[in-house]
């Protein structure tokens, strides 16, 4: 009784579907990898594409972690004018 599936009665070739390991993912195929992603999506867009995956891996391990991030109060946004002098009557007498 060399085999645990001898004991069983299982056919050795059903026992091992898959003969052979899962491949080793090297260097070079994380580098084809790469340079198939800039040929597809262009140098432009692939910063936009990573900042868009880690904002989601972030919201997702947020909301598997339990935080809630609707309770923080949303940013106001910018004053985009340059006009922040103050009007000679409002000023403080010197």
């Amino acid at each position: 009784m060399d085999h645990p599936f001898e004991a069983v009665g299982a056919h050795p070739a059903i026992a091992n579907r898959y003969p052979e390991g899962m491949p080793n993912v090297g260097p070079w195929e994380i580098i084809l990898l790469l340079l198939l992603a800039l040929l597809l999506f262009g140098a432009k867009r692939l910063p936009e594409i990573g900042r868009s995956m880690g904002r989601g891996m972030r919201e997702f391990k947020d909301s598997v972690a339990g935080k809630d991030v609707d309770d923080e109060p949303a940013e106001l946004p910018r004053q985009t004018t340059s006009d922040t002098t103050v009007p000679a009557r409002e000023r403080d007498p010197v």
